[in-house]
């Protein structure tokens, strides 16, 4: 409970709007000037028709600055041009004379993200700047084609798409609740030694499925106005890093009870949990780990992705840490399947491996293997290969832990219960 307060107190200091597809802000002429040129925002379009329209607060303001926007189709070695070979290099340049305008994107072979920036007269100039010059409050409105050709698609090419899956996502999660929360709450009222490790995949799967919700309910609202409901995209992340900070305890807790338990203990009882300080801090440490990565991973990226690629050292700090946990249950399966005899134990080790493999490394992997894709199909292979890998993933352990399943044969063939049970004495009778 004290992990989760702090998760929620730094997440919630670490929450802004999301950098949508309608942007507001102020062009302010000092920043752009510290900058070489004030970037505003990406968008990614797609086809032909697509558009971008600005409204400003000040317009003789701007005029008297001669204000104007500069869009990029690049930025490779964009950092090392000087401010008036920025200002040259922009493939369309749009004057802040008006205002309101509206602009017509060149027609996209393949889609292509165009980047915004804000200069005036006084970006590149060398000479110090009179006093504070004022800024100018600005909207700008993205948009592409829709099916009819027409732009009025809030969504940039790299997230279509997305907001039909979250809706069928929604769709299957509530026909499997209509279909399996009966026997599951029987299973979980009637208790045994698999009781725990329901209760925390259960508790896993409904935050999942409360963050597909909250997602969806954010791009329905995209859809309408291009900025949707940050708090709600915010809530889908939090719900998905408790999530995942309450997997990673669970399955390290139990693997790691497994091998401490083995070096202390008869091989008649091989199964047992030793719930020392050793396995506990082992736990912890990984959970901690990684809560931190997850809330340092808010910090450095403002947008609303719950995957967030490789777009910061944390994210990449973040995906080596899943993959060394990996390594670490590897090992210490390895050790126990080797040392094991029993063909029913080795079967539930083995599922158990499949199942904790699957939800530590279909990150780090679909971000490995999006690298031979496109630009705007990388963010929707991550997020949709993620969400469907741990949901095989959790159903790999809910067939491993339910009632008569595996996990209740090795564990009546043990002296004593499980790790994560809820007797910790001698077996009752379910």
């Amino acid at each position: 409970m004290y992990s989760f307060s702090v998760i929620l107190i730094a997440f919630m200091h670490s929450m802004c709007p999301a950098v949508g597809k309608t942007v507001s802000g102020v062009f302010r002429s000092d920043t752009a000037r510290d900058n070489n040129g004030q970037y505003i925002t990406r968008f990614l379009y797609h086809g032909e028709n697509g558009l971008m329209a600005y409204r400003l607060e000040n317009v003789p303001l701007a005029v008297q600055k001669e204000a104007r926007l500069l869009l990029f189709q690049g930025m490779e070695g964009f950092d090392n041009l000087s401010c008036l070979d920025r200002v040259s290099a922009a493939r369309l340049t749009i004057t802040l004379s008006s205002e309101e305008h509206n602009e017509t994107i060149p027609r996209q072979v393949s889609p292509q993200a165009w980047h915004v920036m804000y200069a005036d007269r006084y970006t590149c100039q060398e000479e110090e700047m009179d006093g504070v010059i004022e800024g100018v409050g600005f909207q700008l409105t993205m948009l592409n084609p829709d099916s009819a050709g027409n732009p009025l698609d809030h969504f940039s090419a790299e997230e279509a798409g997305l907001h039909s899956f979250y809706f069928m996502l929604i769709l299957a999660y509530f026909v499997a609740c209509c279909i399996y929360i009966q026997p599951l709450w029987q299973a979980l009222n009637k208790g045994g030694p698999m009781h725990t490790v329901l209760k925390v995949l259960s508790t896993a799967l409904l935050l999942q499925g409360l963050s597909v919700l909250f997602n969806y309910i954010h791009m329905a609202r995209y859809t309408r106005d291009g900025v949707g409901t940050p708090l709600m995209g915010s809530l889908a992340e939090l719900c998905d890093m408790v999530a995942q900070v309450q997997m990673l305890y669970m399955l390290l807790s139990l693997c790691m009870g497994w091998t401490l338990s083995r070096g202390r203990k008869s091989q008649s009882k091989p199964l047992q949990w030793d719930s020392s300080p050793a396995s506990t801090a082992l736990a912890l440490g990984g959970v901690v780990t990684q809560g931190a990565l997850l809330i340092w991973e808010q910090f450095e990226d403002t947008e609303h992705h719950s995957y967030h690629a490789h777009r910061s050292l944390a994210g990449l700090l973040l995906m080596a840490l899943r993959v060394a946990l990996t390594l670490l249950l590897a090992s210490v399966l390895y050790q126990i399947i080797s040392a094991e005899r029993s063909t029913l134990k080795r079967d539930f080790y083995l599922s158990f491996a499949k199942g904790s493999f699957l939800w530590f490394l279909c990150h780090p992997v679909l971000v490995f293997l999006s690298v031979i894709f496109n630009e705007h199909q990388k963010e929707k292979i991550i997020t949709i290969g993620v969400i469907l890998c741990q949901s095989i993933s959790v159903v790999i352990l809910y067939r491993l832990f339910l009632s008569r399943s595996l996990y209740w044969e090795v564990s009546s063939l043990s002296s004593v219960t499980l790790p994560l049970t809820m007797s910790r004495g001698p077996r009752n009778r379910y």
